[in-house]
């Protein structure tokens, strides 16, 4: 996209957070690739040496009842990103609510950063990465316990395995983060997607509830929502946002 037509696109969408205040952002990996969090569906050198299934397979919640080891060797690899900051798209998106502006952040991502750039509303359609539990006993652990550990970690109370509360393949969405996203999407007159290309299901079916006034789509690859978009941007979601005004 060439720049005059960003800068022509980016005041657009000014105008129309400018006049609108129940804005919803529905967001994919690509919202936390500007922090350094790969997106691990892309094939790379290091994910070819290291492993011998696809992501899709080592993340699956059959997979990881019978192979909890190698789970727990691809998820510390390629999952934790623990250095990880905020970046310009999560501060602008904390700002908005904090300005009155927005109303929650749907997110397909586990990093936890949005809340970490002061993100109040949101939710975590995958679940997190921050958060952990024994599989029996439910006892908390937090992300820097289970980087301490090795192999599949086990609950200092009763022994049991941890499990991160992350929602694997096969597994369900949890049903009150699903009733208030679908709450939030309902009742915004914005809806802005930026970085995901909605081919996560069911997730990526939650926007089928929007009926507001203005569909935004900020992504750097064309999504099946592109052509009902009211304003579709391909450039960095952070790059875009950070040009916004509150």
């Amino acid at each position: 996209m060439e720049q005059n037509e960003l800068s022509s696109k980016i005041k657009e969408l000014q105008e129309i957070v400018d006049s609108h205040s129940r804005i919803v952002f529905f967001g994919g990996a690509g919202v936390s690739t500007e922090s350094g969090i790969p997106d691990f569906r892309s094939v790379d050198g290091l994910y070819h040496q290291q492993y011998d299934y696809p992501p899709e397979t080592i993340l699956s919640h059959s997979f990881y009842l019978r192979n909890r080891e190698e789970f727990y060797r691809f998820y510390r690899a390629k999952m934790l990103c623990p250095d990880a900051k905020p970046n310009d798209a999560h501060k602008k998106l904390a700002e908005l609510e904090a300005a009155g502006k927005l109303i929650g952040v749907v997110t397909q991502n586990i990093d936890g950063l949005h809340q970490a750039a002061g993100s109040k509303k949101v939710y975590e359609l995958h679940g997190s990465v921050l958060r952990n539990y024994c599989e029996r006993c439910h006892e908390f652990y937090d992300l820097k316990y289970l980087m301490s550990t090795t192999g599949v970690p086990t609950c200092e109370k009763c022994g049991s395995p941890i499990k991160p509360d992350v929602v694997l393949y096969e597994e369900g969405l949890d049903s009150d983060t699903i009733n208030g996203a679908v709450s939030a999407i309902a009742s915004a007159d914005v809806l802005i997607i930026g970085g995901t290309s909605l081919a996560v299901y069911p997730a990526a079916g939650l926007i089928d509830y929007f009926r507001g006034d203005k569909l935004v789509v900020i992504n750097m690859s064309p999504t099946d929502r592109d052509r009902y978009a009211d304003l579709l941007i391909s450039a960095p979601i952070g790059k875009v946002l950070s040009q916004i005004h509150v």
